[in-house]
């Protein structure tokens, strides 16, 4: 069971609120008071893009377009090293084409997860060396943690400049620029650098092509799960716009066989459909096809990519199925039904490209902090995710006299250890969680922004919340509670009958109904009765299923979302 709490408990539950009233606390739940503010927030403006309010230094900007402009005059081999997730190739694809348009002589180098690992790599920096003779480095979603690897280029006679959006460690490496900001994705990053750039060499064409790659940069936030609020919300908003009429060959392959269509895509078409099938390449072959796609201007090699793709993604998700059943059989095996603090799992057989889906997968079902690591015979690789409150790469960090390296964010890391310490490891990380973690932190939170009749569940309602958008991490969709909703009607749907359909009569009012379904919740169907009073916990969506059915509901357009019920208690 779920804790509620109630960010607002004011008048929400009264019989004249209005749809204003309503909208009113939402704003006023997610910080926004003043009339500027709402205005920004519902009408934001690609004007309230600025160097100043995503704490972007213009020296450092100028130190890298100086080095650049040094590459390109002299005709120096520069290397664009993604990393090989969505954000990195996307960064990656952003900065490739705009020194390419500048003529400089440029290639990207998206390194092999398991051959080379994550950042910069002593491989990885021979090859470069070797075979493109490389004079400049631009690393893209990595570098800052890398200072070993940047002095050894530097030995090598390589420069390097850093594009990252990582937390910063104690120690920088000695780069000939550092552009880096925690307010944004990488993509987000290099989309405001690579425009800079532009201003420098091409001032008019940077003005024309106001938008171009915003759909990248949306692709990419919201694959890495940034806040949609202030800059990313703004970024996410027109990139969303741009990438509905994408005129990129790759991005529209992609759409294709994910069986999405331009002009309906929003936040969840990215984050579940278009990109997995980006990241899946990294997991589990190469992501140099993934940037590839991206980056082709030739509509057969993007079909084929893009089919490509989807196929190693179903291969992905098979695999993820079969780790999570090993995890969630090592975790019930070994811990008699109590679920230690931190949840550290190592073997040999995890595939390093889904342990990080899998640890998210486990904090989904167990609520705990989650370290699962691909165990090898010498180094093991491990990928951490965390619950609101335990700041994982810290804590990670903390233990880094046995850590071979480590990077991340305060939800997310990853970092590798030499095999031998991984029990010595799994102890201080699992005493540490029992220091800073009590039981308040683990139980499973469920925020609602305010209690409303249900007769407030209209479609002027909808409207109003439909200019919140886009919803994603940092800005959920406005949720509510409604007590003593009677149950008229309840269903077992889906292939697997695991989901919940429920018809809801709104106080015992006659021939006034609405739909309600809540995915995953199928084990719910024995606990509940027709005429039963029930509370339910839900978000307002359009019933696009059954938008021209013609019945007596009070509102037949929309559907509810269910994220929690229970027996009311009167």
């Amino acid at each position: 069971m779920k804790k509620w709490i109630i960010l607002d408990k004011k008048s929400g539950n009264q019989d004249q609120s209005t749809e204003n009233e309503i909208i009113d606390i939402l704003l006023k739940n997610r910080g926004i008071n003043t009339e500027k503010e709402k205005e920004e927030f519902l009408n934001p403006k690609l004007s309230d893009l600025t160097l100043e309010n995503i704490h972007l230094q213009r020296k450092d900007l100028d130190k890298a377009v100086k080095r650049i402009e040094k590459a390109i005059q002299n005709k120096e081999s520069i290397i664009v090293y993604t990393d090989y997730d969505v954000d990195g190739v996307c960064s990656g694809t952003i900065m490739w084409e705009a020194l390419n348009d500048l003529k400089a002589k440029v290639m990207p180098y998206v390194p092999h997860r398991i051959e080379e690992g994550y950042g910069l790599s002593e491989k990885g920096i021979d090859k470069i060396h070797k075979e493109e003779k490389a004079k400049l480095i631009i690393t893209v979603d990595h570098g800052v943690t890398a200072w070993e690897k940047v002095e050894y280029a530097r030995r090598l006679g390589i420069d390097v400049i850093i594009i990252d959006h990582h937390s910063l460690p104690s120690k920088l490496p000695k780069s000939s620029a550092l552009i880096h900001t925690t307010s944004l994705c990488a993509t987000g990053v290099a989309w405001f650098f690579a425009n800079y750039l532009m201003q420098k060499f091409n001032p008019q064409k940077s003005i024309e092509n106001k938008t171009q790659n915003l759909d990248l940069v949306a692709l990419a936030t919201i694959a890495d799960l940034i806040p949609l609020i202030g800059i990313n919300r703004i970024l996410v908003k027109y990139g969303l716009d741009e990438m509905n009429k994408t005129k990129r060959l790759g991005l529209k392959a992609l759409v294709n066989t994910s069986r999405v269509k331009l002009g309906e895509i929003g936040v969840y078409e990215v984050g579940h459909m278009l990109a997995p099938r980006i990241n899946a390449a990294g997991r589990l072959t190469h992501a140099l096809d993934s940037l590839r796609l991206l980056c082709t201007r030739d509509k057969y090699r993007a079909e084929t990519i893009a089919d490509g793709l989807s196929q190693t993604n179903r291969e992905r998700q098979l695999i993820l199925e079969e780790t999570i059943l090993h995890a969630r059989e090592q975790i019930n095996k070994h811990n008699d039904g109590t679920i230690p603090k931190l949840i550290f799992l190592a073997n040999e057989s995890y595939n390093q490209g889904v342990i990080g889906l899998v640890a998210g997968k486990l904090v989904d079902e167990f609520y705990r902090p989650s370290i699962v690591i691909s165990k090898g015979s010498k180094y093991s690789k491990a990928s951490a995710r965390s619950i609101g409150g335990f700041n994982i790469v810290e804590a990670i960090r903390s233990c880094s006299d046995l850590l071979v390296d480590v990077g991340g964010h305060p939800m997310a890391a990853g970092f590798t250890v030499e095999t031998s310490k991984l029990v010595l490891l799994e102890k201080r990380l699992l005493k540490l969680a029992e220091k800073e973690l009590n039981n308040s932190n683990l139980e499973r939170i469920l925020k609602i922004d305010c209690e409303i009749n249900l007769e407030n569940t209209n479609d002027n309602l909808y409207k109003a919340i439909k200019s919140f958008e886009p919803f994603g991490a940092g800005n959920p969709s406005p949720t509510f509670v409604s007590n003593n909703v009677k149950v008229a009607k309840m269903r077992l749907i889906g292939k697997d009958k695991n989901h919940l359909k429920i018809t809801l009569q709104p106080n015992n009012r006659y021939n006034q109904y609405i739909d309600a379904i809540g995915f995953g919740m199928g084990s719910f169907f024995e606990d509940y009765v027709i005429d039963q009073l029930i509370d339910i916990v839900y978000t307002i969506d359009e019933d696009k299923w059954n938008l021209n059915r013609k019945w007596s509901n009070l509102h037949s357009s929309l559907q509810l979302k269910l994220k929690d019920v229970k027996i009311s208690a009167n």
